[in-house]
């Protein structure tokens, strides 16, 4: 099943064409600009040094947060609009499930530096369960949530002054093995039920409620 994938939740990004569970290849993304002025340009790069024709992809796959709000949006929105215009699948996958996914415990706690002094941070099983639903705070509090469970905790790199595993930040090529899967065992993908998943309220939200 031919996936095409794409994470701009980040200051990093990447999109992936990957067929079943072989990827064809996956790009790191960097557009200091925004990604929106670059994606549809590298997507179509990609495409062609494989050799596939868009409308020879099967799926579609966009990280649906939690991250940059602009970042989700851009991912989510060039997705949905592929997708739909080719009249296929598409799946929104959490970039914290497809960090986990790195780790090898079987309680596995993605962290992802969310600025301001906390952190995005989730609990899942090894067979991917949910255990600790995604969250916005601080380490400290998140790791007394987690308690004394054995955890394996996984990053894309930033210091979380405790041992970690560190995964590539580059999630685009797990987040189309997700897409597949989750397509494979009949999971609802229509585009237009994608949404992303901020966690993090927004800024104009937070003034509107003082």
């Amino acid at each position: 099943m031919l996936t095409l994938a794409v994470d701009t939740a980040a200051e990093t990004g990447s999109i992936a064409l990957a067929d079943g569970d072989r990827v064809l290849e996956m790009f790191r993304l960097e557009a200091p600009g925004g990604f929106g002025q670059a994606l549809f340009g590298e997507l179509e790069a990609l495409l062609t040094r494989c050799g596939v024709r868009l409308a020879d992809v099967e799926l579609y796959a966009a990280a649906s947060g939690p991250g940059s709000f602009t970042g989700v949006r851009i991912g989510l929105a060039a997705v949905k609009g592929l997708a739909e215009v080719a009249g296929k699948p598409a799946v929104g996958i959490s970039n914290l499930e497809a960090l986990a996914q790195f780790g090898t415990g079987e309680l596995r706690a993605p962290v992802m530096d969310a600025r301001r002094g906390e952190v995005f941070a989730a609990l899942y099983d090894a067979a991917g369960a949910e255990i600790i639903p995604a969250s916005v705070l601080k380490l400290a509090a998140f790791v007394e949530m987690v308690g004394d469970r054995a955890v394996e905790y996984i990053t894309t790199g930033f210091d979380l002054q405790r041992p970690a595993t560190v995964a590539t930040p580059e999630l685009a090529g797990m987040i189309a093995r997700l897409a597949m899967a989750r397509r494979l065992a009949g999971a609802v993908c229509d585009p237009a039920s994608m949404e992303a998943n901020y966690v993090r309220r927004s800024d104009a939200e937070i003034f509107l409620k003082e």
